[in-house]
């Protein structure tokens, strides 16, 4: 995709696959008056495993268009730092401990890497998981996708500073094994009693039979994209989920099919299931309030009002 020509008013890049179909285009114009922002959003779309040239073409844009405020950065978080972390003046202790560029910021003079994904999973986990779920029940979490949103994740859940609420095990698969090297060598540097597992899964066959080995109450997880940026889901329809299993997907767009499997099974395993809804609006103010040097409060009536904006101009069909 070509580049855009140079803003005429502070702009937020969004750096994806399929932006244009994102309700962030709509919300952004609302949120901004809302905040009093004379700001616009544009996109930005690159085809997965881009060209590190590419990356690095629009960081460099980004960077010297006087304009051009920041950028979200999704789907390509990790190859997109790997191209272009030398561009940054500054990268903050998340992004350099993750290797992964979830926002981009400019300040006095400075161009500021970013990795948001440990703070709005964060907020989005705790705010849907029942108090001391993992201290209560011994159950397991298991991230299908070994990209930056399940190193966000799984380092928020695994961390000792939980105390005992860490899942009692956790795994991640991916289809192909660069990617769970790579989640592999951060893991090990994060102090954690969680057991840890890695499941190379070329087939959602594979997938399904990690599910079929769940705890009961288990965190199940789609972290790989499919359903928004690619069509279909990286279980089978001839998955079991386990009992209590909570069901997250984080895309609140697409096919969603993840989600339909989990809603076929919700009345008789006595499933909780969850989109990614809550967790684009942390995702997104997050970013904002770093790109435009605003304070955004993550919960109380500011946030609320925020999260009410956006369903109402965002609107899409969601669980």
């Amino acid at each position: 995709m070509p580049l855009p020509a140079p803003a005429t008013k502070p702009t937020l890049y969004f750096i994806g696959v399929s932006t244009g179909q994102s309700s962030i285009m709509r919300v952004f114009p609302a949120w901004a008056a809302h905040l009093g922002l004379d700001a616009e959003i544009k996109g930005i779309d690159f085809p997965l495993h881009a060209d590190p040239a590419a990356y690095r073409a629009a960081v460099a844009f980004i960077r010297d268009d006087p304009h051009s405020a920041g950028a979200l950065v999704t789907t390509h978080k990790i190859d997109l730092f790997k191209a272009c972390h030398d561009l940054f003046d500054v990268i903050d202790p998340h992004a350099a401990f993750m290797d992964e560029t979830s926002c981009i910021s400019k300040q006095d003079g400075k161009l500021i890497c970013h990795a948001k994904d440990p703070i709005s999973s964060g907020l989005s986990l705790d705010g849907f998981l029942p108090p001391d779920h993992f201290a209560k029940t011994g159950a397991e979490v298991f991230s299908m996708g070994a990209g930056g949103s399940t190193i966000a994740l799984t380092w928020h859940l695994m961390r000792e500073a939980r105390g005992a609420n860490v899942p009692s095990r956790i795994i991640v698969s991916n289809r192909s094994p660069a990617r769970l090297d790579e989640i592999r060598r951060i893991h090990a540097q994060v102090p954690t009693t969680a057991k840890l597992d890695y499941v190379v899964a070329p087939d959602p066959a594979d997938n399904d039979a990690v599910v079929a080995g769940l705890k009961p109450g288990s965190l199940v997880i789609n972290a790989t994209g499919l359903g928004k940026d690619a069509p279909g889901s990286p279980l089978t329809d001839a998955v079991q989920f386990p009992e209590q299993a909570i069901v997250w997907d984080l895309n609140y767009r697409g096919n969603l099919i993840f989600l339909d499997q989990a809603r076929a099974q919700e009345t008789a395993k006595h499933l909780q299931i969850e989109d990614g809804w809550t967790y684009f609006i942390h995702g997104w103010t997050q970013v904002i309030a770093e790109v435009f040097h605003i304070d955004i409060p993550t919960s109380g009536p500011d946030f609320d009002a925020l999260a009410r904006i956006a369903g109402e101009v965002g609107a899409v069909k969601r669980a």
